[in-house]
């Protein structure tokens, strides 16, 4: 038989019973303990510095601490849009980002539909092939472009002359140089979108491409019917992405090939700001053409997600 408890110890017991109830959390705490951290990156690393960005955008200053912001308000940004400098540089980012997205799409899919039969050796040798440039850093790339196609001694126009053909000045013409940052930017990211096109491929049930091919489906309506349809969500991804990044890509590009030119040919609004913000050092105009470019490429990013989103629901 158990003993009966004192009524001190029962009284004790009952408190204490009391106080763990009062201690029992609501159900969405923990959750929020455990996310605490990566909220609070976020907000030190990417939303702090957007306000501020903003709020510099209404200012104008050039970063010497022994200087006073002074307040402007919107002339920054009404300034920004009267310059010829910032349309043309408008229009070079939609250039870039059109494009880039035959190479960071429509080339990267070919390619993985022609090797998706690929496994073993061959298979893993062709992946490695075609990542490596992936895995060089940008401004060696650049280095070595730079040296490839060099007007007087690079081996691109050695080639040329060899040919019959007259030599280039790829990146010193005003008609080529932003197509030549073009395709040193794509070359650099054929294997990236290609890997994530094999992936996607990997995944899709070995049984419906069986069923195609018994009735008859030759390999490119296997590859039309069945294989694109069913990795559009990845290719919507990659679009999206190009679009929000593919100016940005090129940056390095820009910065170490041409300097934006030759006459601002191959300057996009992500040098600019750097040139605003780092060059001359108007960091209310940088900010600014930060602060619009943000706003165009979140509306763009809004469709893009709904567009995904929509592909998902219609996939499942």
């Amino acid at each position: 038989m158990t003993q009966a408890l004192p009524f001190e110890a029962r009284i004790e017991r009952d408190d204490a019973r009391s106080a763990a109830r009062q201690l029992r959390l609501p159900g969405w705490v923990v959750p929020a303990l455990f996310l605490a951290p990566a909220f609070a990156t976020l907000a030190a690393w990417i939303y702090w510095p957007l306000l501020e960005a903003l709020r510099l955008s209404f200012y104008e200053w050039n970063l010497l601490p022994t200087t006073e912001p002074v307040f402007v308000g919107l002339d920054n940004y009404r300034n920004l849009l009267a310059l010829a400098e910032l349309r043309a540089a408008a229009w070079n980012t939609v250039v870039y980002t059109l494009g880039l997205l035959p190479l960071t799409v429509g080339l990267p899919l070919l390619i993985a539909l022609m090797t998706r039969e690929a496994v073993g050796r061959a298979g893993a040798v062709y992946r490695a092939i075609i990542f490596v440039p992936m895995i060089i850093a940008p401004v060696v790339v650049a280095v070595v472009w730079r040296w490839l196609l060099n007007p007087n001694h690079g081996i691109v126009n050695k080639l040329l002359e060899a040919l019959g053909l007259p030599a280039m000045r790829f990146l010193q013409d005003a008609d080529t140089a932003i197509w030549t940052i073009i395709f040193i930017t794509g070359w650099k990211l054929v294997g990236f979108s290609t890997l994530l096109f094999a992936a996607a491929m990997t995944n899709i049930e070995s049984s419906l491409i069986e069923a195609a091919r018994i009735d008859g489906a030759s390999e490119g309506q296997v590859a039309r019917r069945i294989v694109v349809p069913l990795i559009a969500p990845t290719t919507i991804f990659l679009t999206v992405l190009t679009v929000l990044h593919g100016a940005q890509w090129s940056f390095v590009y820009i910065n170490v090939l041409t300097q934006g030119g030759p006459r601002n040919a191959t300057t996009n609004l992500y040098y600019l700001l750097w040139e605003y913000g780092f060059s001359t050092f108007a960091i209310g105009w940088s900010t600014a053409a930060g602060m619009l470019l943000f706003a165009a490429f979140a509306v763009f990013a809004a469709f893009g997600l709904s567009a995904m989103q929509r592909n998902d629901r219609h996939a499942g």
